[in-house]
């Protein structure tokens, strides 16, 4: 506990000009972007394992790509292990173990009773830093963020620290979303607190993987999961589950590079408790994965749809991913670019996860 609150203090706020600028990307103008399927298929998944969950996926250097998932014999399970599998040429590999309770307590120095969420973000040095949700006592409420590294590319890694991110013991904190990279070679981390209240916020690495500053992301007490994306400028936008009573995706918006934040009032789009991906296509425009509502469904998560916008503010729908029968469930979905295709992936019944390729191409619009 000491070791955690000398680290708490030493990556107190930094200096504004620390904050991260995003890169350029043309904006659409009257262009819209175009989303055409071009495959989906499932991951597979490990051997007599009969629940899976909450994938994230990274981009490695070229054209790879990392999925993370857990998997095991339900939510909270003591077999739960986070899996990753490899997209080269075209397929995924076979899927393998990277973290378990056991291995995982063994390395902090004290019991891991639950594993759950991973986040992913591979720096500029080709290192891939993963974040994991782990539990000692108690439920998801008594969270840790476990910050693991590899310099293989995912196929080992090792454990650098619990984030500091609460004095509450350091717990109740936890991600799902994916980091978004920052000019000088960092990355911001979205998470989330969720005992009692909950709220979203934003921890800040510098180049190396270490934290710089962690903020809270608005002043809403019902908002979680924040999908961030960079706009223009220094301005940025956070996209939230609402698990209140407006049942409407939660908005905030940030002028200084995620230092501050600023709410927004809640957007026209539907959301009934439900974990949303978004990304900024480097050709200009965004996309956002999120459970559009069935007023009579009985499960607000059977119909998962990509949208699109031009400025993360206003969205038209793109493309149905899947739109199934009341009681399905397609859910917690990530989203990376892999040159002109867009690959998503997410929940398929708490059984599998599901991947889908989009081409993208950009229309003319009219006036």
């Amino acid at each position: 506990m000491a070791a955690i609150g000398a680290e708490a203090s030493r990556w107190g706020r930094e200096a504004a000009s620390a904050a991260p600028t995003p890169p350029a990307v043309r904006t659409l103008g009257q262009e819209q972007v175009v989303l055409t399927p071009r495959s989906a298929a499932r991951i597979e998944m490990p051997r007599g394992v009969p629940a899976a969950h909450a994938s994230a996926l990274a981009a490695l250097p070229g054209d790879d790509l990392l999925a993370f998932w857990w998997a095991g014999e339900r939510e909270s399970g003591a077999d739960v292990k986070v899996y990753v599998a490899r997209w080269d040429d075209g397929r995924w590999s076979a899927p393998r173990p990277v973290v378990d309770r056991d291995t995982l307590g063994d390395a902090l120095g004290f019991a891991v009773r639950r594993i759950g969420n991973p986040s992913a973000w591979v720096a500029p040095d080709g290192r891939v830093h993963l974040y994991v949700v782990a539990t000692g006592l108690g439920g998801w409420a008594a969270s840790r963020i476990v910050h693991l590294v590899s310099a293989d590319e995912g196929r080992s890694f090792d454990v650098q620290r619990v984030l500091p991110m609460s004095p509450l013991f350091n717990t109740s904190a936890l991600v799902r979303t994916s980091p978004v990279g920052a000019a000088d070679g960092g990355w911001l981390l979205p998470a989330y607190f969720e005992l009692g209240n909950k709220y979203p916020m934003l921890v800040s690495f510098d180049e190396d993987g270490d934290p710089r500053w962690i903020t809270r992301i608005g002043s809403l007490t019902t908002a979680l999961q924040p999908a961030l994306v960079a706009v223009s400028g220094r301005e940025m936008r956070a996209l939230m589950r609402d698990h209140g009573d407006d049942r409407r995706l939660q908005q905030a918006v940030s002028r200084d590079g995620g230092e501050s934040w600023e709410d927004l009032p809640a957007s026209g789009l539907a959301n009934h408790d439900s974990s949303v991906a978004a990304l900024r296509l480097r050709d200009g425009g965004f996309v956002m994965l999120h459970n559009e509502q069935i007023d009579t469904a009985a499960s607000p998560r059977q119909w998962l749809r990509l949208s699109v916008s031009a400025d993360a503010a206003s969205w038209a729908p793109g493309v149905d991913v899947l739109k199934g029968l009341p009681g399905d469930e397609f859910s917690y979905p990530s989203v990376q670019q892999v040159g002109r295709e867009l690959h998503v992936t997410y929940t398929f019944q708490r059984q599998a996860i599901a991947h889908h390729v989009y081409d993208i191409s950009y229309a003319r619009t009219e006036r």
